[in-house]
């Protein structure tokens, strides 16, 4: 479960978006980008590119490009759990990985990774073992698939019942966006059906670190 594990935003990546005004408008447009990043992540077996389509189509950063910076210091043993979703004995080895994803300057995810050094290649696993290039551009020959094992919304600009009360009432200032505004819990398989990685994916406030559309559109 996700609750179990503690995927703490470090404090570097937990500065989300300042630019969006306390509106009934802003809100519904946060609510509909949210829930667009969420079906686009949900849809597509890479997370990594994903996040690089997103950072490229909100101006994120001047080259959309998402780089891996390795978190030190953390280690997490697999749970028994874990090892039955990964298909693997008590005795086989469990790499583990934890990294920001990063576009430009913004810290887009933080992302926890258990995966089966059998299961890739040596030129593979000599890159998760000695860069930080991203998991998913690692492992991209492998054309993988993903299935998602939990997935959770963190953020939510309106409140649940508003589609029957309405939209709430202007605040003042600007609407503060946290840290975390989702997190998935998936594993990748391979073509042949074998699974090779378990991650757990939290989305900072950062994704949303843009302007608002202008009220009357955009400009022709």
């Amino acid at each position: 479960m996700l609750s179990g594990l503690s995927c703490a935003v470090p404090a570097a990546a937990a500065e989300g978006g300042t630019m969006w005004p306390d509106t009934p408008r802003a809100r519904l447009e946060l609510e509909t980008l949210i829930a667009t990043l969420d079906a686009r992540l949900l849809s597509h077996p890479s997370a990594t590119l994903t996040l690089e389509g997103w950072c490229r189509d909100h101006d994120l950063a001047p080259v959309a490009h998402v780089v891996a910076r390795r978190i030190a210091g953390v280690v997490r043993v697999p749970s028994a759990e874990q090892r039955q979703e990964l298909a693997v004995g008590p005795d086989e080895a469990i790499a583990y990985r934890r990294v920001e994803l990063a576009c430009g300057g913004r810290v887009l995810s933080v992302a926890d990774n258990w995966y089966v050094p059998s299961r890739l290649t040596p030129a593979m696993n000599d890159l998760l073992s000695r860069t930080d290039t991203a998991f998913g551009h690692v492992v991209a020959d492998l054309h993988f698939t993903r299935r998602t094992l939990d997935s959770a919304r963190l953020f939510a600009p309106l409140p649940d019942d508003w589609e029957r009360r309405g939209l709430p009432p202007p605040g003042a200032g600007r609407i503060v966006i946290p840290a975390e505004i989702l997190r998935h819990r998936a594993l990748l398989y391979r073509q042949d059906g074998v699974p090779f990685s378990e991650v757990v994916e939290t989305y900072t406030g950062a994704m949303l670190d843009f302007p608002p559309p202008p009220a009357d559109g955009p400009s022709k």
